[in-house]
């Protein structure tokens, strides 16, 4: 019996995918050393010394390891039978958060266990990964079967969510909506990840261009209106394919148009929203009294999709005014560059902008980053990391960085595409899915491009919880996938 576990080990170890771990080692490896170079305080204290920020993720480091290895070392069968109570532990620990956990800069998503400080808000997203895999891997489920498919997938999902925005921990929370992405991989309508990407913009333009006013409405809602005209026209036009219809609705847009700009210019006043409104909504009746002469569903959800888009437009200022807290508000307007507030809110990343743009193209060298020597930028060890990387190792530095990264995650996508069962392959993809939402915004936000949310760099910021989170997200796809050859495949 002992000889028959001693060989399903080695197998394990033989099975893995060593160019994945290769990669987790060097970025893991850079992450300490970027860490000891953001830290570094003239000192001449030694990058291993536990003393330094580098010495304890040096440690943190060995015990990943240790971690690592013990996930390899469990039978794969573990992580598919226990997926539901191991999500149901994690629920119960981020509710227990919720209570216990001391007020840390206006959050509550720290436990601290003496000297050590955990964030389960980490954890919980290999459990929300496993019990997402374990619901796809479910006998003859598929999501586009019915629609309590969609429910029993996005309550998995969305209760993390929710309890870690309890937390006040909107940036961990964010994280969690990209293993929506896992879904169009598994057959969701790409008109959800459309829909997305209008609210985005949507909300962008109306808020960042307030001014001037145009037929007595901001420009920015100005703009939004033209775009649900042109969307909704498009739609028709390309999703329902009704061409004659398409037409109809294009022309009835550009000739009221015409009209509210003749009157305008003649000096008669003309109310946009209302305007608008009316134009948009004879062109929905239209177009619902012609559909039942085609496809009722594809009509039915154009239609939808521009009343959403009328509502969603009109809750943006009530949202960004009265349920966004004040500093997200200024970080918003300082990422869309509404404001500067070089002082406050917008810092960090102008000194963090600073930081890498003195880099240049080969950067000042390994521990000669003046913006770093002198603690320029904040939290530059932590969410920050990335600027370290730029000012000292300069354009070179930061492109090699990306590229380890982006070999990572196209060998993560290789697995998951490689997997026969739905449990391996969605889980492979709800790892790559936190990867690159978590690269994405973080040098996004280091570089002003998105708003400073909080979300460490993978396996370069500073911290034992982001750092074992990751491992144990990695490492349970890495045993599923050695697990292959044991089952035949």
């Amino acid at each position: 019996m002992e000889s028959r576990n001693t060989e399903a080990n080695i197998s394990v170890f033989r099975s893995l995918d060593w160019i994945t771990v290769i990669l987790y080692l060097i970025l893991v490896s850079a992450g300490a050393v970027s860490i000891y170079a953001a830290s570094y305080d003239f000192d001449n204290a030694s990058m291993f010394d536990f003393s330094e920020f580098s010495g304890k993720q040096f440690l943190w480091i060995g015990l990943s390891l240790v971690i690592g290895c013990v996930i390899l070392l469990l039978d794969y069968r573990v992580y598919e039978t226990y997926a539901y109570p191991i999500y149901g532990v994690v629920i119960l620990v981020l509710i227990a958060t919720i209570f216990l956990a001391p007020d840390i800069k206006g959050s509550r998503s720290w436990l601290v266990f003496g000297p050590v400080s955990l964030q389960p808000a980490e954890f919980g997203k290999f459990a929300t990964a496993l019990a997402l895999a374990k619901l796809f891997n479910s006998y003859n489920f598929s999501l586009n079967a019915k629609l309590s498919n969609y429910f029993r997938a996005l309550i998995i999902i969305f209760l993390p969510i929710c309890l870690i925005l309890l937390q006040r921990e909107t940036g961990s929370a964010l994280v969690y909506f990209s293993l929506i992405f896992v879904l169009y991989r598994e057959g969701m309508s790409g008109l959800v990840l459309f829909s997305v990407f209008c609210a985005v913009l949507y909300f962008v333009v109306a808020v960042k261009f307030t001014e001037p006013l145009i037929l007595g409405m901001p420009v920015g809602d100005f703009s939004v209106f033209i775009l649900i005209l042109l969307t909704f026209s498009l739609m028709l036009m390309f999703y329902c394919r009704d061409f004659f219809i398409a037409r109809n609705v294009v022309l009835w847009f550009v000739g009221t148009g015409l009209i509210a700009t003749t009157l305008a210019l003649c000096g008669v006043n003309v109310n946009g929203t209302i305007f608008f409104c009316v134009i948009l909504g004879i062109a929905l009746t239209y177009t619902l009294l012609a559909m039942f002469r085609h496809k009722i569903q594809k009509f039915i959800i154009t239609v939808g999709f521009a009343l959403v888009s009328v509502l969603f437009l009109f809750s943006v200022n009530y949202v960004f005014g009265n349920v966004l807290e004040p500093h997200q508000q200024m970080r918003i307007k300082v990422a869309l560059g509404i404001e500067d507030d070089i002082r406050g809110a917008g810092y960090n990343v102008n000194q963090s902008k600073i930081a890498i743009g003195s880099g240049g193209i080969v950067g000042k060298g390994f521990l000669n980053g003046t913006q770093t020597k002198l603690k320029y930028v904040p939290e530059q060890h932590t969410d920050f990391i990335f600027c370290t990387i730029g000012e000292e190792e300069g354009f070179v530095g930061s492109t090699a960085v990306l590229v380890v990264f982006l070999a990572f995650i196209l060998r993560i996508i290789h697995i998951a595409e490689r997997q026969r069962r739905p449990f391996g392959r969605v889980y492979s993809y709800c790892v790559v899915s936190c990867l690159i939402f978590h690269l994405c915004i973080n040098v996004g936000m280091v570089i002003g491009l998105c708003p400073v949310i909080g979300i460490p760099l993978p396996f370069f910021s500073y911290g034992g919880s982001a750092l074992w989170g990751f491992t144990i997200l990695l490492f349970i796809m890495l045993r599923i996938d050695a697990a292959r050859k044991e089952r035949g495949e």
